[in-house]
């Protein structure tokens, strides 16, 4: 079949992308699931820092590719062996398959399942191969998902089905940016009830991050960013106060538990400083591969610290995510105030643009809409 699809042609173009479209909508072809796989029209994606990594650069891919690992559609058709599905189903997207039966899936201890990894690392599917043509050629998947167009073809494992009352949009968030934060709050961090977090990078992962701790009852959630605009949509969404790193280290600020979202240095050498002694800094920024970290090895002895490193929310993500679409529809986890807006797929590099710049949360990509 033929579709639409936002092709990652060059990376490292020159800014604003919006001039310089490093990403193409153009006409792709697409194959027939096959076994253990699914036909998923996609109704909406995300626009997500791990996407703009790769058009800047930061984290180096294959090109052409059609981006997208954050998003939600609707089944229209199942490859053999998928009886689990049904046709018409919702499903939301998740960027590391799980196959289930590697050393890292069947362990007590959460593992990145070594099937997917080495899936994504090759930019196939679960099973291996490439659905998706371009010019006649096979193209990679991004994250086995490849979001970014009107049609995916994923595995089956790639998917967790959503309640039919989570919108389409909601359903894309939890997939990534839910799971994420959300995770690393409740499965890294173990947040308790009545402990104190502060979280560092008030984007679509921090902010989903702050809204999972309300939920689970902290006393205190306290945002961290460099940007007034950012601090301010945090204590929109209920964080108790907001500061900018400097202020919070200047003031001494301490807390039982501190999420670093932003992938630099600086910001995780912050969250360490804002740890209480015997307390948990957690950390889910993706760093450009070369960054280096310096700590004092005295003071995790010493303090009793822990340093926890948190992919994809260190947890199960159909389990997670059946807790979070849950929690969304009893009313405790409003997830829809980390979308800013929708564009378009033709808009995707002005939505780059602009989540470049920091003037956006979560963009969603609406397959329904259209530009003039």
């Amino acid at each position: 079949m033929e579709f639409k699809g936002a092709v990652l042609e060059q990376i490292g173009a020159p800014v604003p992308w919006e001039e310089s479209a490093p990403i193409k909508v153009a006409e792709l072809a697409l194959e027939a699931p096959g076994p253990d796989e699914l036909l998923v029209r996609m109704e909406a994606a995300g626009v997500c820092h791990s996407d703009l990594s790769r058009v800047s650069g930061v984290r180096e891919c294959a090109v052409p590719m059609v981006l997208g690992h954050e998003g939600a559609g609707i089944i229209e058709q199942l490859g053999e062996g998928c009886d689990e599905f049904s046709l018409g189903q919702r499903v939301t997207m998740t960027f590391m398959p799980r196959c289930g039966k590697c050393s890292a899936c069947t362990s007590p201890r959460w593992g990145l399942c070594t099937e997917g990894t080495k899936a994504n690392a090759a930019g196939t599917l679960l099973r291996g191969g490439r659905r998706i043509r371009f010019h006649g050629q096979p193209i990679d998947h991004h994250g086995g998902v490849s979001a970014f167009a009107e049609y995916a073809v994923v595995d089956k494992h790639s998917v967790v089905p959503v309640p039919a009352g989570v919108p389409a949009g909601v359903a894309a968030l939890l997939g990534c940016a839910v799971l994420t934060g959300g995770g690393a709050v409740m499965n890294a961090a173990k947040l308790q009830q009545g402990e104190t977090l502060a979280v560092i990078g008030m984007g679509g992962v921090g902010l989903a991050a702050a809204l999972v701790a309300q939920a689970l009852g902290a006393t205190e959630i306290v945002a961290i960013d460099t940007l007034p605009s950012k601090l301010e949509t945090s204590l929109e969404i209920g964080a108790t106060a907001a500061h900018t790193p400097d202020d919070a280290i200047a003031a001494g600020l301490k807390f039982d538990a501190v999420i670093e979202c932003v992938g630099h240095p600086a910001a995780l050498t912050t969250a360490i400083a804002l740890t209480r002694p015997g307390g948990r800094t957690v950390t889910v920024g993706l760093p450009s591969p070369n960054a280096r970290l310096e700590i004092s090895p005295l003071e995790l002895v010493v303090e009793a610290r822990q340093i926890i490193g948190s992919y994809m929310g260190s947890g199960i993500p159909s389990e997670d995510i059946a807790a979070y679409a849950t929690m969304y529809l009893e009313g405790r986890l409003p997830i829809e105030k980390l979308i800013s807006g929708t564009v378009a797929l033709e808009e995707i590099n002005h939505a780059m643009d602009e989540l470049r710049v920091g003037h956006v949360i979560r963009q969603i990509v609406d397959f329904t809409r259209r530009t003039a």
